[in-house]
């Protein structure tokens, strides 16, 4: 049974029954996605006198304790507090709402003189600007970077100097109400730029207009065969008081629209 979706004077459609999870799993150990040198993930088993928090080691329950960083493990979601001293500014406070309409773009990075690899703004908007799609103004866009190997799932970033955003991009989806960012890439900044994070603070328009309820989620992966368009986003989070937590950003495609 279809479900539906009122934005902008339209009347979209969807499937329940069909989500595509675009998150990368927290698991144990090495063969799982890292950046900026963190800790791999770690389930620990507890243990207090006699009980053991394993069942297949004789207890008689699982009772785990998780070691993760989210900035580094895995799929997350991050607010402005990432940039800023204020101890109030979390993800959990300023995300309040979870469904949005979302569009998928696919783009190719351009290398540059220096030897990186970005993700420009005149590639975004040639994307942005055709197809069917294009009269339509999404709360969230989807970056999926090109070529789309599947190494992404279990990429070691850190030290790689990865692909990242030029900052006229960031900048342009915040002028243009851009309200949550999602890619496939550990950060929309260069990994090493002594601490200027250009995008991020685009982006977030911080600190003089800060946009408090934006988002961005990085280290997802979109498989090939989910198509460029039009999707509602379900983003998830965990409570957690904290910039960033591990997220769930999961996306149903729209059909047929009517005005």
């Amino acid at each position: 049974m279809l479900a539906t979706y009122p934005y902008q004077n339209r009347t979209f459609t969807f499937n329940p029954a069909t989500p595509l999870d675009i998150s990368l799993p927290l698991a144990p150990g090495e063969n799982q996605v890292n950046c900026f040198w963190a800790e791999p993930v770690q389930f620990d088993i507890i243990q207090v006198g006699s009980f053991v928090g394993s069942v297949a080691d004789g207890g008689s329950t699982n009772y785990k304790r998780v070691h993760v960083t989210p900035h580094g493990n895995g799929t997350h979601t991050e607010c402005y507090g990432h940039i800023s001293p204020d101890p109030t500014a979390t993800l959990n406070r300023h995300l309040r709402r979870f469904l949005f309409v979302a569009r998928l773009v696919s783009v190719q990075p351009r290398p540059q003189p220096n030897g990186d690899e970005v993700v420009m703004l005149a590639d975004m908007l040639r994307e942005l600007e055709t197809g069917p799609d294009a009269a339509i103004r999404p709360e969230a866009l989807i970056l999926r970077t090109l070529p789309n190997h599947k190494s992404k799932r279990t990429r070691q970033y850190s030290g790689t100097n990865p692909t990242y955003l030029e900052p006229a991009l960031a900048q342009y989806l915040a002028e243009h109400h851009i309200e949550h960012l999602l890619l496939d890439l550990p950060s929309v900044d260069r990994e090493e730029d002594a601490g200027q994070l250009l995008a991020h603070h685009a982006f977030w328009q911080y600190p003089h207009a800060t946009r408090q309820q934006a988002t961005i989620t990085e280290l997802i992966f979109v498989p090939d065969e989910v198509e460029d368009g039009l999707y509602l986003l379900n983003l998830q989070i965990t409570s957690l008081e904290l910039d960033a937590s591990p997220s769930k950003p999961v996306l149903y495609a729209l059909g047929s629209t009517s005005a």
